[in-house]
């Protein structure tokens, strides 16, 4: 019991350091990734919407709606796809490019500061256990 409610208290502790980054940007969590699934797609930074939903593991709805929010806030933009008369890419804007480099900075220092406590060798011990539960678990 003791394990598991460490776990859970750090599972706490994560959310709100995490999220308190992404908000300094205006972002949640799930807008953050979209913005960072985008970046990491490469240049020109475009998806179609149903690559972000399976790439992300949510819904086409949930998408839809981080989408929705990204588009309203000149973050990304819906552009007519080349390849598919019917379909639209998601497009990072130059202002959403901005921004999810500059939070993907932030949040790289935070996850930095968040194991600060932990040695080098201690972090590796703890990443190789917690992949070896999820594998399980998943």
């Amino acid at each position: 019991m003791g394990t598991i409610g460490r776990a859970t208290r750090l599972a706490h502790y994560l959310k709100q350091a995490i999220g308190e980054t992404f908000a300094k940007f205006g972002l949640q969590p799930g807008e953050f990734d979209v913005l960072a699934t985008l970046r990491r797609s490469g240049s020109p930074y475009q998806l179609s919407p149903t690559e972000l939903f399976k790439s992300m593991m949510v819904s086409s709805g949930t998408m839809t709606h981080r989408i929705d929010r990204l588009e309203k806030a000149e973050l990304v933009e819906r552009i007519p796809d080349p390849s598919d008369r019917r379909g639209t890419l998601i497009h990072l804007t130059e202002k959403g490019f901005n921004l999810i480099e500059a939070a993907v900075t932030a949040h790289v220092k935070n996850e930095h500061r968040i194991l600060s406590a932990l040695e080098t060798s201690e972090i590796e011990d703890f990443t190789r256990l917690l992949r070896k539960l999820l594998a399980a678990l998943e």
